[in-house]
């Protein structure tokens, strides 16, 4: 497509703009990262006739105002861009400006190799800005969560009675009894007491609760030692608490706007438990509704970090890990794949030829992740839910028992 094209340097306080044509550089301007910044920005490269601008960000405001301005915004990653600089001077320089320009001549010399970007639904970002949101604050509950642990182990492991050192309950009774001295008297009568006020669920008996308690080691920490873990674990129970309500509570909104998603019922078959939502919550989330990001399996497939990276000069031939895709999206197909292995006939007999063939776990879960794209690909192309009874590869495995 012939015209005008601009790259843009994004940064937080202010863009550093080249607009360009035929190779030739028309203008140059900074735009504020601020209303009247990106507003002005938008209008003057709509009055300029800029059909096509390059950034090296794939979301942001920014970038949704100038989808909004009626722009085809190509997103271009920063080692595109840093391997592309020698194309245009000898000298290993670097600054603003230049990136600017390297990215308006990448928007007209190379938009064929880049994915325009198209706007997803107010659904999807919804959904999406709510499972990234429970990943950031799941991260920050498993760092507090081994420090608590190795602060318990350190002076006091009889608190690690419960499953999970992060669960409501065991937050509950470490706050309760943050120290070894703090269970004096604590029998099976005050467990069982301390249990229901806390209304645990488990189904663990409170006098085998104790049995565990007093079976821990005994630490050695003198008075003054422990008088400062204690003071540590109560700060570290309190920053826990809200941040495993607040995951809670995410689960919830999640869990609300998954079931009214328009493309929940696609993914929902893969899924052994009707009640999984973070899995396929991300799944949609990632993806996203353009069903023009992803014009192949093999796009899908790359993205999701599933297809190995080919390595050929010479004799040399081999196929790596693949290391930049959507981490997040290779996360859920990952866990989409190791959950159907145990009970999926199709999946459990790919990962053991998988295994059989000297593939690690790891790598046995990629390869089945990547079987499984071809079937996601399809059945999100189409807009029509997975039926195992349409699966060809899955079909074949039933005569000879799956």
């Amino acid at each position: 497509m012939a015209g005008m094209t601009a790259g843009i340097d994004w940064a937080s306080e202010a863009h550093e703009v080249c607009v360009s044509e035929e190779g030739e550089v028309l203008e140059r301007f900074s735009a504020t990262h601020d209303e009247r910044g990106i507003a002005g920005l938008a209008r003057r490269l709509t009055r300029l006739g800029v059909v096509r601008v390059a950034i090296e960000r794939p979301e942001g405001i920014l970038v949704e105002r100038l989808l909004a301005a009626g722009l085809e915004v190509l997103a271009i990653h920063p080692n595109q861009v840093k391997a592309t600089r020698a194309r245009f001077a000898v000298a290993h320089g670097k600054s603003d400006r230049f990136d600017a320009y390297v990215l308006a001549e990448l928007a007209r010399t190379d938009a064929h190799r880049f994915r325009a970007l198209v706007p997803d639904s107010e659904e999807t970002k919804a959904l999406r800005a709510l499972t990234r949101a429970r990943e950031d604050l799941v991260g920050i509950r498993v760092e507090l969560a081994n420090q608590l642990r190795a602060q318990l182990q350190a002076f006091w492991p009889g608190a690690l009675i419960f499953a999970a050192v992060d669960s409501p309950i065991s937050l509950a009774f470490i706050k309760r009894y943050p120290g070894p001295a703090d269970t004096r008297g604590l029998g099976a009568g005050r467990m069982a007491a301390f249990l229901t006020r806390n209304s645990y669920s488990g189904r663990t008996d409170p006098a085998e609760l104790v049995e565990r308690l007093n079976a821990a080691p005994k630490g050695t920490a003198g008075p003054a030692e422990q008088k400062a873990r204690r003071a540590v674990v109560l700060g570290l129970v309190s920053s826990l608490e809200p941040i495993v309500s607040e995951i809670a509570a995410l689960d919830a909104q999640i869990r609300e706007r998954l079931a009214a998603h328009p493309d929940a019922a696609i993914f929902a078959p893969l899924f052994r438990d009707p009640k999984t939502t973070i899995c396929p919550a991300t799944l949609i989330a990632e993806l996203g509704d353009a069903r023009g990001r992803y014009p192949t399996e093999a796009a899908m497939a790359a993205d999701a970090g599933m297809s190995p990276v080919a390595l050929e000069s010479g004799k040399l031939r081999v196929a790596t890990f693949r290391r930049t895709c959507d981490k997040r999206l290779r996360s859920a197909v990952a866990t989409l794949a190791d959950s159907t292995r145990h009970w999926h006939p199709w999946a459990k007999e790919i990962y053991r030829r998988a295994r059989a063939r000297g593939q690690d776990h790891p790598h046995a879960i990629r390869t089945l992740g990547r079987a499984w794209i071809r079937v996601l690909w399809r059945c999100w192309q189409d807009g029509v839910p997975y039926d195992a009874t349409l699966h060809g590869n899955s079909n074949r495995l039933q005569p000879a028992g799956g």
